[in-house]
């Protein structure tokens, strides 16, 4: 018992963390004087980033001691593929942290805030490991209702709209998702992904090919599709994306367009690799699914962004697009043999290197629009005199959004698309290659707005040193895994190798 909680303790740490920042948040002023809500209290920001940090040092133990295993009776794993999306979780989590410190300092919750951060990002840790539908769903609730509450924090009128929406349309997604997961314990009697040669699981029950169960089986990966879908922003349940963007604080909305993403993705390699099999004879179905749903995803997410006048709205059109790029190597798992280990590994190597481009824009746009307090793109005419770097930041990581050398989202999508011509999928990766090509056209007119147009107004932009530090994390990130990108491709291929 005390090996299975040692495997979940960077987890643990985080959950605990949480509540312990709640608690000093009380505790402090009383043992001080004054008022719990007076006072600045960013010295939490730093509670919580070594708070990641440990959590950091304990993962990083259980791979220097070879701790790697099962846990709870197969109910979660730690692994490689675990421990990639681990350390994944805790540096969006830390970069999340230095860019927001400044936003929720003005929050009268700031506790609260960084606290239900904690907790998602706890949640989104579980997922990652998750190998049972019990602990999956469990962990999925324990990050959604969290992000529900980090979506509506601001309490003004827009935040509160945004929030409403997301629990509505998350609550449905919940539903249609166990529905979901009730098909496949009515058919394999057990909550398993998988298990030990010999114990009952769905991956094993799948492997028979009953065909008297394949209509069941297909009806479960459509609703669980459906229901995972939403949570990484696919269309047709897309529609949350660009309000809640909008109406949530930056910060937030940078957290959850890539951690929100990142999970869900994780938990869909673990349940269609690993629970309905590459090989199954279902395979082709759900595979056909994921190809239909990446193209309609991508050409909608770009055509609906060229539209766009808002940063916010214009980065959650664009998330979509990148989301149906991502199912691109979903669809290629399962497409034939030769995309089974390309289709998986470039989604998690897709996956780390959206973490630092995306981030890396949501940065650049935190620290202009919130000084010229205006997201509409044409106020950021000329921004490229007034904030040089920042500038040249947003504009590196619009390039690497589109696809284009040096940058690390130039090998994403290489890499992804290889794994869909690898998997027959010829026709997928060229609307891909077409999409890229319209997106470019809405990236580079931000970058145009930059660099070409008159400043409406004079004086330098100045950023706090915190977010500096986090923007420019990300634009090395960017730039590294662009100039070198093996090292970070051999960490992808390692942590799929752990799925079954």
């Amino acid at each position: 018992m005390l090996e299975d909680i040692d495997r979940i303790g960077p987890a643990i740490v985080v959950m605990v963390a949480a509540g312990l920042v709640l608690l000093a948040d009380i505790v402090a002023p009383l043992v001080l004087g004054g008022h719990r809500r007076e006072g600045d209290r960013g010295w939490l920001a730093f509670g919580v980033l070594a708070a990641l940090a440990g959590a950091a040092v304990w993962a990083a133990t259980l791979v220097l001691r070879d701790r790697e295993a099962p846990a709870f009776s197969g109910t979660y794993s730690l692994d490689a593929f675990t421990t990639f999306f681990t350390f994944l979780f805790l540096g969006v989590a830390a970069l999340v942290v230095l860019a927001s410190a400044d936003t929720v300092r003005k929050l009268r919750f700031q506790a609260e805030f960084w606290s239900l951060l904690l907790l998602a990002t706890s949640g989104m840790m579980l997922l990652a490991g998750a190998r049972d539908l019990m602990l999956i769903f469990i962990a999925l609730e324990l990050t959604s209702i969290s992000q529900y509450v980090l979506v509506g924090i601001l309490r003004d009128d827009r935040s509160s709209e945004a929030a409403l929406k997301y629990v509505l349309l998350g609550a449905i997604s919940s539903a249609v998702l166990l529905y979901g997961m009730a098909f496949l314990f009515g058919i394999a009697g057990t909550t398993k992904l998988v298990a030990p040669d010999g114990v009952l699981s769905i991956a094993s029950v799948i492997a028979e090919g009953d065909p008297g169960t394949r209509a069941a089986l297909i009806g479960a990966a459509v609703l669980l599709a459906a229901g995972f879908s939403f949570k990484v922003g696919l269309v047709p349940f897309h529609m949350w994306v660009p309000d809640i963007y909008e109406g949530a604080a930056t910060p937030v909305a940078a957290f959850l367009s890539v951690g929100s993403k990142a999970a869900g993705f994780a938990v869909l390699l673990r349940i269609f690799h690993e629970g309905f099999g590459a090989d199954s004879f279902i395979g082709s179905d759900w595979s056909n699914l994921f190809a239909a749903v990446a193209a309609v995803s991508m050409t909608v997410g770009n055509v609906i962004a060229l539209r766009q006048t808002d940063m916010r709205r214009l980065l959650g059109y664009s998330s979509i697009a990148q989301a149906g790029n991502i199912a691109v190597g979903v669809a290629a798992i399962s497409a034939s043999d030769g995309g089974f280990g390309l289709g998986s590994s470039g989604v998690t190597f897709f996956l780390a290197t959206y973490v630092f481009t995306n981030l890396g824009a949501f940065f650049a746009v935190i620290a202009i629009s919130h000084h010229i307090g205006s997201f509409e793109i044409k106020d950021y005419a000329g921004m490229a005199k007034r904030a040089p770097l920042v500038a040249a930041a947003l504009a590196f990581c619009f390039i690497s959004l589109t696809g284009l050398p040096p940058t690390a989202g130039f090998w994403a999508k290489i890499y992804i698309f290889n794994a869909g011509i690898h998997s027959d999928l010829v026709w997928l990766v060229i609307v891909a290659v077409l999409n890229s090509a319209v997106s470019a056209y809405y990236y580079l007119r931000v970058v145009r707005h930059m660099y070409l147009d008159e400043a409406p107004a004079e004086g330098d932009i100045k950023i706090s040193p915190m977010l500096a530090v986090a923007l420019t994390t990300t634009v090395v990130g960017v730039l590294v895994v662009g100039l070198v990108p093996t090292f970070l491709i051999d960490a992808a291929e390692r942590a799929v190798t752990a799925l079954v």
